[in-house]
Formats: C-alpha cells, structure tokens, sequence
C-alpha cells in the first residue's frame, strides 16, 4: 500500500471545515487550500498561525470566490499575502473584499502591491479630496501645486514620463481597492455609504484633474484655452457609485490676446482627450465614461461653450430638467476660478426656474418619462430607475429642493440626503418620512454598490438567481443572509420608497402655499377650478365654496389652512369620494379650527393631515363620526392613538359609567358615547390599513360586549328601583341574568354597523316563582334594547333577541330550566346551528355556566345530522337568502347573501362544525376562521380550499 499522504488524511476533517464554511465546491476549494498550503499559508491551523483558518472565508460573500482568489494572488506575491495573513484586521479586510467583488481579485493578481491599499496605518477610507488629486497627479508624473493660484491651469505631466494613461488607471484602481475594501468589511455599510460614495467622487474628481493633465500634454498650444470641468449628477454631489457614467460640463474662456473661436477649438480637442483618456483601449482596463450630454442642448450642442453662451442658453431656452441637473453643479477640475464663476452664476437661475410656468408638472412628467423607458422585464429589478427605486428619493428631494428653496438656502445642499436631513429639520419633509426615505435610500444605495462591484461593471438590476442574491445578501450584510431574506426586504423597501414618493413629489407644499390668498395663483377660481377638474371632483364649484370658506381672511387659521389645502386636496382625491373628503374636513375645521391643538399637528405632524384626507374621503361613516367625535382628530398624529382600546380597559371606563350616574338615560348616554368615540377609532384604523378587517371585527366584538355589560348594569338598577313599566321595585334581583353573544357578535365578526344578536337567560333566586323571575328578566332585557337604541346624536346598537328558541315567537327571556325542556324536546337543526356561535357575554357566572353545560350538548352531540337535517340547512338557506335580499339588489351584487358571499362561508363552516363537533373539541370555537383552520388541521377540508374561504 502506498503513502496516501498528508491531504488524503486531512481531507475528511477538511471537507467538513469547508461545508461549515459555506463552500459551494468542496473539492475545488481544498485543492485552493492545498496550494495556499504549499506556499507557506496553511488554513487548516488557526492555533498555531496568525490566520484565524478557513472559517475566516465563511464570512465572504462569496467563500469559493475569495479561498481561489487568495490562491491565485499567493501565487503571484506570496510574500506580500504571507505579511498580509499575519494581521488579522487586514486579513479579514482582503477576504472580505476578494469575496464580493471577482473584479478587484483579478486586480490584485496583476498588481498584487496593490494589497498595500489594504493592509497599514495608512490605509483608510476618507482621504482628503485634495491628497487623492496630488497622488493620482504625481502617478502620472505631474507636479501638483496646491499654492498656484486659483486660475492657473492644471499640471502637466513630465513630458519623460512613459504610459501616463496605464499609470493614472492603476493608480485609480489602487485606490478603488482601498475604498472598496473599507466598504466591504464593514458591518453596517448603511451607515458608512455616505464616506464612500464621497470619496468615489473625490477619486472621481481627482481622476478628472489627472486626466486632463495627459490631456493638456496632448494638445498643442493648450495654454491657449482656459477650461473648467464642472461635475454634474453624483459626481458633483459627492455621491458617486463605483462604476458610473461621470456626468460633465465644460466651460472655456480664451486667455489673454486669444481669440474665443481658437480658445473654443482648443478647449473642444481637451475636453475630447480627456474622455480618451478613461475610456480608450489600453493596456490597462478602463475606468469609466465621461458623459457630456447634460450639456446645453444634449449630444446635438457644443461640447464646450463660453460662460456668456452659457448664460444666454440658461436664461432663454433651458429646460425645468436642466436646472435641476445644475442643483448639484461643482466644479471638479481644471481652471478653478473659472469654475466657480459658473456655479455662482448659474446658481440664482437653479433656485429661481420653478418660478417658470409648468415647472412642476415637467418635473413630475419627467419622473414619469424615465420611468416608461424602463424594460418592463426590468422593472421589479431596477434600483436605480424603477418605482420604488434611487430615483424615486433622488427626484422628490430635488423638487422639494428647487420649490423652496428660493427662501431657504439652508436646503441647498447638492448631496441627497444632507439635502434630506435639511429638507426634515426645515419642517419641507416629517422627521418620520425622512428617517423612512434615509433609511431606505441607503440600503438601495448599498444593494447598487454590490451589484457594480461584483465585475466592476455599470449596472443597476438587481440579481435573478438564487446563488447571486444569497451572494449579494451577505454583501450587502442583511440578517438573514438568505435570497428570500433580500427579496422580501427590497420589495418592502421599493413599496415605501413609492409610496413616500408620491406623497412628497406629487403633492409637495408649495412655496405659493404658504403665502397664499383667497384670490392667488394655486387657489385662484380659475387655476383652483381646473385642478378640482383634474383631480376627479364631481362638483369643483361646490369644492371652491369650501376652499374659500377655509382660506379667507388673514388670520392664523387661515394662514395655516392655506399651507395644507393645496396638499390636502391632493389627498383628497387620492380617496374614494374628494368632494366628501373635503366637505368633512370643512365641518371638522369649522369645529375646531380655533383650538391651540388642531391646525397645529395637521401641519407639524408626519402624518396626520394625509391620514385625515385618507379617512375623510374614503369612509362616510367614519367622516360622520369625526364630526360628532371631533376631538379624535388628535388620533392620526400617532400610530397608537389609532389603536383600539383593549377589552378590559373599555370594561372598566363603561364600568365606571355606570356607576357614577344614578339615572338610567345619563348612564347610557355616557356609554353610548363611550361607543361612538371607540367606533370611530377602529373605522379609522381600518381605513388606513393599521387593522385589518378581521382585527376590526373582533375590536367592535370586543366593544359591544364591554357596551352590553354595561347596559345590563345600568338596566338592572332601573328595575330594582322601579323605573321599568310593569317590573316592580325590588331591594335585591328576584332572578340572577346573564346575556350570551350569538350571531356575528358570538363569534366576534361584527361590522362597524352590525346588529348585537343576543340570548336572555336567567335563573331565578329561591322562593321566587318563574312568572317573577321571568317579568324581570323581559323588563330588563328590554331596558337593554331601549338604552342603546341611540339618540339623534349617537350611533344605535340595535340589540336583537331573533335568535331565541322559537325565534322572535319565543318569549325574550327563559329560565335555564325553560331553555333545558325546549333544547331537549323541541330544539330545530337550526337553533342547534345557531349555537356553535354562542359564548358567554356578560351577567351572572354561575347562570353562564349552566347554560353552555346544556348548550354543548345541544350544539356538539355525538351523532351527526341526518340527511333530513341536512335537506332541512339547506332550504333554510335558500329562504334566508331568497327573504332577506334587499328587494331590487341583484343577488350578485350581495356581499354577505349573495353567491359566493360570506354566509357561503359561514355555513360552511358550520356544517363541518355540526357533523364533526361532537368528537373533535378544537372544532368547538365560534369564529368562522378558526373552525376553517381546525377542519384543515383535521383534514376535513383541503388546505387550498380553506385558504381560499
């Protein structure tokens, strides 16, 4: 037998280190290993050497990618990646950046001395802007003088110095590598995009500068021609990608005694050389594409052009897209006096063009037009230009930038979101949104950055394969790691981006807002007339009534009514009805215009005017509420305001009602407030999503129970004290009560408008007769009913007792014994059915208990229905259905009779209920879904089929 040698020993404790470790290909990988091995880099011992061992990989983002770009980089300079290895912050740096981007290792394995850029006290991230354009400067032989002053010209490389442009390209990468490195170590590269991107853009610019250097030296007479190179885009705003058009303009002037004809065609030959300059074949890859076509014009106008044809182009025939393309203008090389006499002329022009007619609307035409050029098979991967992507913030900042900032030059800023944070500390934006818009933006931020650093290469598409989204997953550092992770993440991401979008960049508060009259531009007749028109309002005069009624005057009020209408009216018609929603938030300010409180959050709050609109304009029912509860506009400034309130604290409030009134009406009219105010809550709160309507239904369940209680107290006290016509005054019950929820209130599915289905039970105290018991028991029953039947100002809960034996036949209220007898002697399959619903309500324990011992024998019996019973379900609901139409409704058209409606499901339900209850205890609920669920569980009904119910 043979030596099988060193790594057939090792390998099966090898094999599994690298399946731990999360490599794809076992056996490429160990022969990686084996090589790093052989060159003095041994992974398998973390004890006895400086490398922390293969594990180190499993933190890549891609382990197989950087074990084999560590084997061919060894292979190259093994000394230098052996020092490397000993310092284990630079070893995790180089792992890291090996690992995300396949472009960077196959950098180091040509110039591996570009590992110093890892490793080293020098190695950093924010270098100073200037110290990155001297060493790309002297990379090309230049001698950088920072003292020259401000017009002089850019250097000039040695002429003796060979392949300046193959030198100023590996000088780029070398420090691209150092960037990328930081970036990719980090553990919260969110929270560091901003330095990187700034010192992308300051490498950018520093490249510019270099490059015009070798441009210069190509170009005879250059001397001749001042030229500026001014950054427009991310360059300009400091907030560059790694791979990236860098967007450009050129300004020239002619220097002494020189014509501008000769200065135009020198600085023109420039401008074109120093574009070869990145982008022409070499022996070194390219760097990126100097993009001139936001100049004046487009690619159809001069290359270069004078500061005066600058200014008469700007002033006579530029676009709302071009000045918004100037917001972040910077000059970034060449003549820097020059340079800054651009920006200083062309900024008064960015902050005054939406002063020009349609500024707005081209604004937002040109969001929509980027967006339609977008593939459609690229639309859910964009990051860049689709909905829910970069450009969305980068375009709602920008405008809310251009419209105010006239009188505001706090929010001047060329950089996203320092124009951000600005825009939010101005009051232009709520803190919320832009903490929302801040967060999402750098996240898609990073997701772009590690798309672009895979292959170094311009893309903004998120990736389609699993094996590449787990990879750009743990690149991007997202917890979990995992491609269903990132899916779900960039999803919900674009979907709040989009939607803070549209609030922000369609319906932005206007300067115009803020100063507005009754008869100015924004609500003038005639512009206000036509924007109601656009908007979708049926009755746009009837609209301007009520805007005028708001608006008039020069109080406070009005001031403030002033700044939200423009906005609100946006919102408005986002809804369901506009005109309702704006007739509702008339009747709400007319009430409560002049508090302290009012005005004040609709304005300041992120939220509460938006969500206001929303409610008003797509829910009558709850705009009517508002109107009698108008101090619950206090609610939409805070998510937990708009909660509902939990049972037992409505227990306790309406509790408290009842005892602190000593007469009948006064209670319940405290406790039918107590209800309108909690049903305005949760109708709200349904209406902007924050419940959904099974959550709805169990919060107005949960409200009509503690109602009920409440209302059986208050209707006990009336009888003992002889306030209920033909139940004589008593000094203790003659009977003790309870109520039992039946119908949609038993199994806790009511609507906001829904009927209390209720049974009257009852068990009268010893020595007193049934006769007694029983007239006590209908007289408060009835007292219960006339309490809540609501007055001109409240919402009635009709209390109905139909669901009784016999129906509306039966007497109201039985004694246990009387419902005993007709359960067991007269009891039909529907009654029997109307019980699965049943659950304690509220009143005497004992009494309860008593009831379901013989409900559950009724509605869970051991033998399943008969197909009589089943004939007989079955023409009861084709009564049901055929009777209780409204008449004149197309069946269709019926969300809870017709076909396919909810007591489609409901019976359902309750027929597995009714065949199966008996011997399965978890069907023994009373909530449609959870019998659904408990049927699925127990294989009664397919799991498609009850997902669909």
């Amino acid at each position: 037998m043979t030596d099988a040698g060193p790594m057939r020993g090792r390998a099966p404790s090898m094999a599994a280190r690298l399946a731990r470790a999360g490599f794809a290909d076992g056996e490429r990988a160990e022969r990686a290993a084996a090589e790093l091995e052989s060159l003095g880099i041994d992974l398998t011992s973390p004890n006895n050497h400086p490398l922390p061992g293969i594990e180190t990989f499993s933190k890549a983002a891609d382990p197989d990618q950087a074990l084999l770009a560590t084997a061919r980089i060894a292979g190259a300079a093994p000394d230098l990646l052996r020092k490397l290895a000993c310092e284990p912050e630079d070893w995790a740096r180089f792992v890291a950046t090996v690992g995300a981007s396949a472009a960077i290792g196959d950098d180091l394995v040509r110039h591996p001395e570009h590992l110093a850029s890892l490793s080293g006290p020098d190695a950093r991230l924010d270098r100073p802007a200037e110290q990155v354009r001297a060493a790309l400067l002297q990379a090309i032989g230049a001698n950088p003088d920072d003292d020259a002053p401000t017009s002089a010209p850019a250097p000039t490389p040695t002429p003796t110095e060979p392949n300046a442009v193959d030198r100023l390209r590996v000088a780029y990468r070398r420090r691209l590598v150092e960037i990328a490195a930081f970036d990719l170590e980090s553990p919260a590269p969110t929270e560091i995009f901003e330095q990187v991107s700034a010192a992308l853009a300051d490498l950018a610019a520093g490249t510019l500068e270099a490059a015009l250097a070798i441009a210069r030296s190509q170009v005879a007479d250059h001397e001749r021609a001042r030229l500026a190179v001014i950054g427009l885009g991310k360059c300009g705003g400091r907030e560059l990608n790694y791979i990236s058009d860098v967007d450009v303009l050129y300004v020239a002037e002619p220097a002494d005694g020189v014509s501008e004809a000769d200065a135009l065609q020198i600085a023109t030959e420039l401008a074109a050389a120093l574009a070869r300059v990145t982008m022409a074949p070499s022996s070194e890859p390219t760097i990126w594409q100097v993009d001139a076509n936001l100049r004046p014009e487009g690619k159809n106008g001069p290359l270069v052009r004078t500061l005066a044809s600058h200014r008469a182009y700007l002033e006579r025939w530029a676009q709302p897209w071009e000045f918004q393309a100037l917001l972040k203008a910077k000059p970034v090389a060449g003549d820097r006096a020059l340079g800054q006499a651009y920006c200083e002329m062309t900024d008064p022009m960015v902050w005054t063009c939406v002063e020009r007619e349609g500024f707005v609307e081209a604004a937002q035409e040109m969001r929509r037009r980027v967006e339609s050029h977008v593939p459609p098979e690229q639309a859910d991967r964009q990051i860049k230009l689709g909905r829910g992507g970069l450009r969305d913030v980068e375009f709602s900042v920008q405008l809310l930038q251009m419209v105010h900032g006239r009188a505001d030059p706090a929010i001047h800023s060329p950089t996203t979101l320092v124009a951000l944070a600005a825009l939010a500390k101005g009051g232009y934006v709520g803190r919320v949104d832009a903490e929302r818009l801040d967060a999402c933006y750098r996240l898609e931020r990073v997701l772009e950055h590690r798309v672009q650093l895979r292959r170094l290469r311009r893309t903004h598409l998120m990736p389609s394969s699993q094996p590449a989204k787990r990879r750009l997953a743990r690149a991007a550092r997202l917890t979990p790691a995992e491609p269903a992770h990132l899916e779900a993440t960039w999803k919900a991401t674009r979907r709040e981006v989009r939607t803070l979008h549209e609030e922000l960049f369609y319906r932005p508060l206007l300067p115009e807002t803020a100063r507005l009259s009754a008869d100015e531009a924004v609500l003038a007749p005639q512009a206000a007339m036509h924007r109601l028109t656009a908007l979708g309002y049926r009755d746009p005069a009837g609209a301007m009534r009520h805007i005028a009624s708001l608006t008039e005057g020069v109080s406070r009020r009005a001031a403030i009514q002033r700044q939200l209408l423009p906005v609100m009216l946006g919102w408005f018609a986002d809804g369901a009805d506009p005109d309702a929603g704006l007739l509702g938030f008339r009747r709400l300010s007319d009430e409560l215009g002049s508090t302290h409180w009012y005005l004040r959050t609709l304005r300041d709050s992120a939220g509460a005017a938006n969500r206001l609109a929303r409610v008003l304009a797509d829910s009558r029912y709850v705009a009517e509420g508002l109107a009698r509860s108008p101090e619950a506009a206090r609610w939409f400034a805070e998510d937990s305001r708009l909660t509902p309130r939990p049972a037992d604290q409505l227990a306790g409030e309406i509790g408290a009602i009842a005892e602190r009134h000593s007469a009948g009406p006064d209670a319940a009219a405290g406790i039918r407030a107590v209800r309108r105010r909690e049903l305005v809550r949760v109708g709200a709160a349904e209406v902007l999503g924050m419940l959904d309507p099974l959550e709805a239904a169990h919060a107005v369940a949960d409200l009509t129970d503690a109602v009920l209680a409440g209302a059986l107290e208050v209707a006990q006290a009336e009888a003992l004290a002889g306030r209920i016509r033909g139940v004589p005054p008593a000094a203790e019950p003659p009977t003790r009560m309870a109520l039992v929820a039946m119908g949609s209130l038993g199994g806790r599915e009511m609507g906001l408008a829904s009927d209390a289905d209720v049974l009257v039970v009852h068990q009268p105290a010893p020595g007193v007769s049934d006769e007694v018991g029983q007239t006590y028991a209908v007289g408060v029953a009835g007292m219960v009913r006339t309490l809540l039947a609501g007055a001109a100002s409240e919402p009635a809960l009709s209390v109905d007792f139909d669901l009784r034996p016999e129906g509306r036949h039966g007497p109201v209220a039985r004694s246990i014994a009387a419902y005993q007898e007709y359960y067991q002697r007269w009891a039909l399959i529907w009654e029997r059915q109307a019980l699965l619903r049943a659950r304690p309500l509220a009143g005497d324990d004992a009494v309860l208990n008593q009831f379901f011992d013989l409900a559950n024998a009724v509605r869970y019996p051991r033998s399943h229905p008969t197909e009589a019973d089943l004939t007989e379900l079955r023409r009861i609901k084709a009564r049901v259905e055929a009777e209780r139409l409204p008449r004149g409704v197309p069946p269709s058209r019926h969300l809870k009779l017709g076909p396919g409606g909810l007591t489609d499901v409901q019976w359902i339900a309750q027929l597995l209920q009714m065949q199966h209850s008996g011997s399965e205890p978890s069907l023994q609920v009373t909530g449609t879904l959870e019998a659904l669920a408990a049927a699925r569980e127990l294989g009664l009904i397919d799991p498609s089929d009850e997902a669909t119910l």
